[in-house]
């Protein structure tokens, strides 16, 4: 399925945005992402059914001040 990763399509095989997440080898329990705009908890990617065009961003903390 065709997925807007950080702004880049990307094809993946996946269900879930968990499994979007292990498929591009995005890990760390730190990281903080959001499907189509809205928060997914991480507590939540297991569940969160991913579709074809859904835009997803995946963010770290920034550290500095």
């Amino acid at each position: 399925m065709m997925l807007i990763v950080n702004g880049e399509e990307q094809v993946v095989e996946a269900m879930t945005l968990a499994e979007v997440l292990a498929a591009l080898d995005f890990e760390g329990d730190w990281l903080a992402t959001a499907v189509n705009g809205d928060l997914v908890p991480r507590d939540a990617r297991e569940r969160h059914i991913v579709k074809t065009g859904d835009r997803i961003e995946v963010l770290s903390p920034m550290q500095g001040g």
